[in-house]
């Protein structure tokens, strides 16, 4: 669900301090994103907002969110909204960014 090597590549590269920025800048940006898709989001909007998710979920590790956003991506872009599946999206964001809060001090740790 989680890289946690990205994770830590991302970390190394900007050290502790910053990191800790970084992820707060992360989980507020995309907290964003989740509560308008959450509300409904226009089908002409889909495909970018799934683009914003999959790219900023692929800089901080949720890998399996990332792919899921990339397969409804996809699906929007071919004029397939009826394929994309919100729910499970959403539930693997909500799964991937507890998990990650879960694991986030024993990295910060380090």
């Amino acid at each position: 669900m989680i890289d946690w090597e990205r994770i830590a590549e991302l970390r190394d590269e900007i050290g502790v301090d910053d990191f800790g920025e970084v992820v707060e800048l992360f989980l507020d940006e995309v907290e964003s994103e989740i509560v308008l898709l959450r509300g409904g989001c226009a089908e002409d909007a889909l495909e970018s907002r799934l683009h914003y998710l999959k790219g900023s979920a692929l800089n901080l590790g949720f890998r399996a969110f990332s792919a899921l956003c990339q397969h409804g991506e996809s699906a929007a872009a071919a004029g397939r909204t009826q394929d994309v599946d919100l729910p499970t999206t959403l539930a693997s964001y909500d799964a991937s960014k507890a998990d990650f809060l879960a694991g986030l001090p024993r990295l910060t740790a380090t």
